[in-house]
C-alpha cells in the first residue's frame, strides 16, 4: 500500500451519519469506507471516460452495416442460423 495523507473534509451531519451507519453495517472504519467509496467513484469515472472515447470513435468512423475487418456479420449469422436449424431438423427426424 502506498503512503497516506490525512485530509480534512467537511461533511454535513446527515452525510456523516450515513457514513457511520454504513461503516458499522460493513464492520469497517469511517476512514476506510470513505477511501473505498472514493476509489470506486474514481474508477467509475475512468471507465466512463473510456466508454465516452469509444463512442466518440464510432461517431467519427461509423460502421454503415455489419461488415468489418472480419467479414459480414449479418451473412454469417444467417448462414449459421440456417445450419443450426437444419441440424436440429435432422436430429428430430432420427
Amino acid at each position: 500500500m502506498g503512503s497516506r495523507t490525512q485530509t480534512l473534509v467537511q461533511l454535513t451531519d446527515e452525510l456523516r451519519d450515513q457514513l457511520d451507519r454504513r461503516a458499522a453495517r460493513l464492520g469497517v472504519s469511517r476512514s476506510r469506507l470513505i477511501r473505498e467509496l472514493l476509489e470506486r467513484g474514481l474508477t467509475d469515472e475512468r471507465a466512463e471516460g473510456h466508454s465516452k472515447r469509444i463512442a466518440e470513435g464510432y461517431a467519427r468512423f461509423p460502421q454503415a452495416d455489419a461488415r468489418d475487418a472480419w467479414g459480414d456479420l449479418d451473412a454469417w449469422s444467417e448462414a449459421n442460423a440456417r445450419r443450426n436449424l437444419g441440424a436440429l431438423a435432422e436430429e428430430e427426424a432420427t
